[in-house]
Parts: structure tokens; C-alpha cells; sequence
């Protein structure tokens, strides 16, 4: 038997609740991505690890928060927890390979390509993976065309998000980019929703759902990643260079992935003196030699 869904049951308040958090975790993760590129060596990973957490949680909060508003109208809707944290720390996992990927090789060429297709790849199984999370009395199917669009649509969102963390400065450029990337999560999310069909066992059709609604089921398990999300935009909020989102003399070095501050210390490093040489002293910081009459 064919279930009767909703996708929007509260209207359109969950997705845009949902874009929201997929922007906030982007420009987030954008930003303390483009921070790991303005640092030396040793702080990289950190601001690419709590990059990769941030859009990680936001994506994951976007597509529970949308979930909200899932309902089959037949019979109510459960969630296994273990399934459902899987899919966060798969999302977490998966965006950090790629901006580790962009971080230490730089987001053009082949290195761009890679961690756009894994970040995309694990945006999509997040998805995937949270919906296998979902109980109910029946089965999912899907649509093998609408899915595929729905992952190519991850992987172009995430090449774009990556090229962006390694490219864009700006503070501006970077909330219009953390935009655009939200917008696309948030389309390939009801993308792979509209590649759903739901069909219900027989014996457990009853007319109507009992039970909580999916709201009162999923907000308490989105308190921990929101809470972070909120950590995160502190540490970026408090962070001056951050906020700017350009180093001091940036002009010395622009590849992608190269800490500008580092090439600049190197650059103005004073040169190794030869052995047997003598310091030469500047003329103008010599005292006189000649003696005073008195």
C-alpha cells in the first residue's frame, strides 16, 4: 500500500529553518578554512578540523530540521539513534577529508576535483544514511535517476564550497558563498526526497499515526550539534584576523594552501653570514675616529 506523505507539514518554517543552519555551518566552516591558510604550519589542522565539524553539524542539522516536517500520514515515524549519530560522524568524517584535501594542496586542479567528489559523496551518504535511520511500519524506495541528481548536485555543491574556502577572502564573498552552498544542500536534500516513494505493510495501516510527532522525536537529538554551531561561531566571532579574512602583507604569496605569513617571515629573513666575514656596519651608525681638542 502507498503512503500518503507530507514533506511540509509545518509549512514552509522547516526549510527555511533547514537553509539556515546549512548556511551557518558553511560560513563557518568557510571561514575557519580560510583561517587554516593564513596560519602556520603547526595551527592548520585545528582550524581545518573545527571547519570540517562546522559543516559537518550544519548539513546534518539541515536535514533533520527538514525532517521535521516529514510525516506519513498512516502510521507514526521513529528514529534509531545509533543510525542517526552514524550519519553525523559519517558527514563530520567525509567533509574533513576534503578540506584537509584542499587545506595542504589547494583548491585547484586534481586536489579541488578529489575533495570536491569525497565531500560531495559524503554529503549524500549522510543523507542516505539518515533516512535508512527511520522507522516505520513499511519500506522506502527510491527513484535511481532522482538519486543520482540528487549526488551530483552534493558533489557540484561541494566542489563550489571547497573552491570557495580556498579562493575567497572577503568577509562578504564568504556569506554569499556559505548562501549558495546552503541552497544547494538544501536543493539536494528535497531532491532525494522527491526520489522517495513509501509503501506500507497492510496489517499496520490503522488510518491515522500515533505516537510524538517527528519534531518532539528529532529536537532533542539536534541540542548537542547546534550547541556546537553555536561554539564555533563564537571562536570565529572573537577571532580578529577571522573576521577580517585577509593576513597582514598578503600580497607576498597567493597559492592557495601557503600561509602567506609564513613566506612573508622567510622573505624578510636577514641572509646567513659566511664564515670569515665580518658583519659590514651600516656608515651612518659608525661614531667619529677623530679626536676632540680640548
Amino acid at each position: 500500500m502507498q503512503g500518503t506523505v507530507d514533506g511540509f507539514s509545518y509549512g514552509v518554517v522547516t526549510p527555511l529553518v533547514a537553509f539556515l543552519m546549512a548556511c551557518l555551518g558553511g560560513a563557518l566552516g568557510l571561514r575557519c578554512t580560510t583561517r587554516s591558510l593564513l596560519v602556520t604550519h603547526s595551527w592548520r589542522p585545528a582550524w581545518l578540523a573545527l571547519g570540517s565539524a562546522a559543516i559537518g553539524s550544519g548539513i546534518w542539522t539541515m536535514h533533520f530540521v527538514a525532517m521535521m516536517g516529514f510525516t506519513i500520514k498512516e502510521t507514526p515515524i521513529h528514529y534509531d539513534k545509533p543510525i542517526t549519530y552514524a550519519s553525523l560522524g559519517l558527514a563530520i568524517v567525509m567533509v574533513g577529508v576534503g578540506i584537509f584535501i584542499v587545506g595542504y594542496r589547494g583548491a585547484t586542479g586534481t586536489a579541488l576535483f578529489t575533495g570536491g567528489t569525497i565531500t560531495g559523496l559524503g554529503v549524500a551518504s549522510m543523507h542516505y544514511l539518515g533516512m535508512a535511520g527511520m522507522h516505520f511500519d513499511g519500506r522506502l524506495s527510491y527513484n535511481t535517476l532522482t538519486v543520482a541528481a540528487s549526488v551530483v548536485i552534493a558533489v557540484v555543491a561541494a566542489t563550489a564550497a571547497l573552491w570557495a574556502a580556498g579562493r575567497v577572502r572577503g568577509f562578504l564573498w564568504s556569506v554569499g558563498a556559505s548562501m549558495v552552498m546552503g541552497l544547494a544542500v538544501s536543493g539536494m536534500h528535497y531532491t532525494g526526497m522527491a526520489a522517495l516513494d513509501v509503501h506500507l505493510h497492510l496489517h499496520g495501516t490503522s488510518g491515522s499515526a500515533t505516537g510524538g510527532s517527528p519534531a518532539t522525536v528529532l529536537a532533542p537529538m539536534l541540542i548537542g550539534p547546534l550547541a556546537f554551531l553555536l561554539l564555533a561561531g563564537v571562536v570565529v566571532m572573537f577571532d580578529p584576523l577571522m573576521v577580517m579574512g585577509r593576513p597582514t602583507r598578503r600580497d607576498v604569496e597567493d597559492k592557495p594552501g601557503v600561509p602567506a605569513t609564513a613566506v612573508a617571515s622567510h622573505q624578510h629573513r636577514p641572509p646567513p653570514l659566511r664564515s670569515g666575514h665580518r658583519p659590514v656596519r651600516d656608515p651612518r651608525h659608525h661614531g667619529s675616529r677623530t679626536p676632540q681638542n680640548r
